[in-house]
């Protein structure tokens, strides 16, 4: 006789991540990106005065690709930045004699000596590298004599010299102030929350971001759900996507539904979707003024899915309020071994500033 599930009480819990880039550089303006582009740059700097000294450059960049990390090489010129172009120096402008001081995410990098006053080169010994946000603080820069537009083109390289193709590249904008100077600034803002429920399009109504299932069995379906609330005005909009594994206890666990299926009682699976479901009734479609929208794999109603580290939702420019509701099934076998099953998922929201 197979063993019957007497109980499984089951719980998700989801840390939240709200992204929000300050820039402190006066006002400026980005590239749009597009394929094989760094998706997520910033560039800041602690004093945009013409011909100062000692000033602190900020990059932050997401590498949206994997592979093997060399070298970065990051140019500055005073007439454009695109790639394409060929790239003029900034007077007075010299960044080769800069420091280092503080490297995250992919890190081992030191400044090339091949490095000249407008071409960084960041080299450390060939190794593999993933997805994620990354950031080098430079001290001691001096900045152009005259002021205006200064760009900056950020390169990555498999090799240690720069050299040979580039893997991915960005390129950015900001202004150098001359003496006399009136600037606007329009700060960048990302607004993202996560709650169990939210009312209405307001953050601070988000309740606790934890749910449970109940009891589970072979004849009975687990759901529940949380929403989710969005807005930037970030010109090149925003991604929103979720991180962890599927339901465990201990080394046991419910299988996640790695291909687009419907919730099947007596089966094991574990998924989600971004929809309207009848199939178990739960889940609302997205609500809001604004127009992110779903990725394939998470919108289809009645159709679940669970891939750690995927894009839910995303839009390509600048966003009002947008509030997306995620479903979660779960269905077990009756052979399923009984226990207290849990999973913590981790969302992130970027702006591609």
């Amino acid at each position: 006789m197979r063993a019957v599930v007497q109980k499984i009480a089951t719980k998700l819990g989801l840390a939240l991540i709200v992204a929000s880039l300050l820039i402190a550089a006066g006002p400026f303006a980005i590239t749009q990106v597009s394929a094989a582009q760094l998706l997520v740059r910033s560039m800041t700097i602690s004093d945009n005065q013409a011909a100062h000294t000692g000033v602190t450059y900020n990059a932050s960049f997401f590498l949206p690709s994997t592979g093997t990390l060399g070298s970065l090489q990051i140019e500055f010129c005073s007439n454009s930045p695109l790639i394409d172009d060929v790239c003029t120096a900034p007077a007075g402008f010299d960044i080769a004699s800069s420091t280092l001081s503080s490297q995250s995410g992919q890190t081992g990098f030191t400044i090339s000596s091949s490095s000249t006053p407008n071409n960084l080169i960041l080299t450390r010994p060939p190794s593999a590298y993933g997805l994620g946000m990354n950031n080098y603080v430079f001290d001691g820069v001096t900045n152009p004599t005259s002021g205006g537009a200064l760009f900056a083109r950020i390169y990555t390289y498999a090799s240690s010299d720069a050299s040979g193709p580039s893997i991915d590249f960005g390129g950015m904008a900001l202004a150098i102030n001359g003496n006399l100077s009136i600037s606007l600034e329009v700060p960048p803002y990302l607004i993202f929350c996560v709650g169990e429920s939210i009312t209405g399009f307001d953050c601070t109504t988000a309740t606790e971001p934890f749910s449970d299932m109940g009891d589970l069995n072979a004849n009975v379906s687990g759901a529940a759900q949380h929403q989710m609330l969005a807005a930037t005005n970030a010109q090149n909009g925003y991604a929103i996507w979720a991180a962890g594994g599927t339901m465990t206890s201990g080394n046991n666990q419910i299988a996640p539904m790695t291909s687009l299926g419907p919730s099947i009682k007596g089966t094991a699976q574990f998924g989600m979707n971004m929809r309207a479901n009848s199939t178990p009734t739960i889940g609302q479609d997205p609500q809001g003024a604004g127009v992110g929208t779903v990725t394939a794999n998470y919108n289809v109603p009645n159709r679940f899915y669970f891939h750690s580290g995927e894009i839910l939702a995303t839009t390509p420019t600048s966003d009002n309020f947008r509030k997306y509701t995620v479903s979660y099934i779960a269905n077990v076998p009756a052979n399923q071994p009984g226990g207290v099953y849990s999973t913590t998922l981790t969302y992130t929201a970027l702006a591609n500033f």
